[in-house]
């Protein structure tokens, strides 16, 4: 983490994000088939004075598949991207994804744990890894600039948004460190701050499918089914989410339910905050998704 030579202004006021500049490691994800992702967070960090560096040349970190067939290249792929944030002058990296950063914070927990796994990853790597580059969730950042500053919200939507967290980002509690791993609030606390009304509910950090999307979507629908019926029972008007996966299954999937109540819109937590921000719609591509969100939109 370095300091910014530039200071800048947005809706959160002068100084909003501390003046700090981050290493930024999108991921496949966001940069294909949750491009939305990618696009609001970058507006909402523009607009909080968190400032971005995506890291150079960065590959794929495995997720889904590399710890499936090899422990080392799952530890070795993540790694790599961290010493290429370091190259660039960076001590702290921010990973919007779940799944990337899943992966990345068990590489960092088991190469602060294990020498040996640490020699082999160097091995493989052909190079020292030195001090470990601090991992971070977004969430985790924004969370502490909404409690500390004072944020330009025009018009409190009071929209309800049932806050879903997925079962990686806050799992398991010894390699994330982060949140409450069973009633995770992070998400809740910043919508807050942005005028949504946040709901309690049982199916926070439930697992959606995730992957199996493709391999076995019986078992995505079965799934989805319950956290949609239970956020629908709570009377959710929206469900947000900070994980593509996540996101790809509970949009993708509800027409396939053959149900007309399935109709919940699936929005990334960055996206409402933009939305609460008057950030253009165009910019945050709220209108990309498959499940309609003009219902959202009237409200905000």
């Amino acid at each position: 983490m370095k300091e910014s030579e530039k200071s800048k202004s947005g809706p959160g006021g002068p100084q909003a994000g501390g003046g700090v500049k981050y290493a930024y490691y999108p991921g496949c994800s966001l940069h294909s088939t949750s491009f939305e992702y990618d696009r609001s967070f970058r507006e909402v960090c523009a607009a909080l004075n968190i400032e971005l560096e995506e890291i150079p040349d960065w590959t794929c970190c495995g997720a889904s598949s590399a710890h499936q067939v090899s422990r080392l290249l799952a530890i070795s792929l993540p790694v790599s991207n961290m010493l290429k944030a370091k190259e660039a002058g960076h001590e702290e990296m921010l990973v919007p994804c779940a799944a990337c950063f899943s992966r990345l914070k068990t590489a960092e927990h088991e190469m602060a744990k294990d020498p040996k796994t640490k020699a082999e990853v160097e091995e493989i790597l052909g190079k020292k890894t030195g001090h470990a580059i601090k991992i971070t969730h977004p969430l985790e950042i924004i969370e502490k600039i909404a409690a500390s500053k004072d944020i330009a919200i025009k018009k409190k939507s009071g929209i309800k948004v049932a806050c879903y967290y997925g079962c990686l980002l806050t799992k398991p509690p010894k390699v994330t460190g982060f949140d409450n791993c069973e009633y995770p609030m992070s998400m809740d606390n910043i919508l807050r701050k942005f005028g949504f009304e946040t709901l309690d509910w049982s199916y926070k950090t439930d697992c959606c499918g995730a992957a199996f999307g493709i391999s076995d979507p019986a078992i995505v629908k079965k799934l989805i089914r319950k956290i949609l019926d239970n956020a629908i029972e709570l009377g959710a008007e929206a469900i947000a989410v900070a994980c593509p996966l996540c996101h790809t299954n509970l949009d993708v999937r509800q027409p396939e339910l053959g149900d007309e109540k399935y109709k919940i819109p699936i929005l990334y937590f960055t996206q409402l905050m933009g939305l609460a921000m008057e950030i253009p719609t165009e910019k945050l591509a709220v209108s990309s998704h498959l499940t309609q969100t003009d219902t959202i939109l009237k409200r905000v």
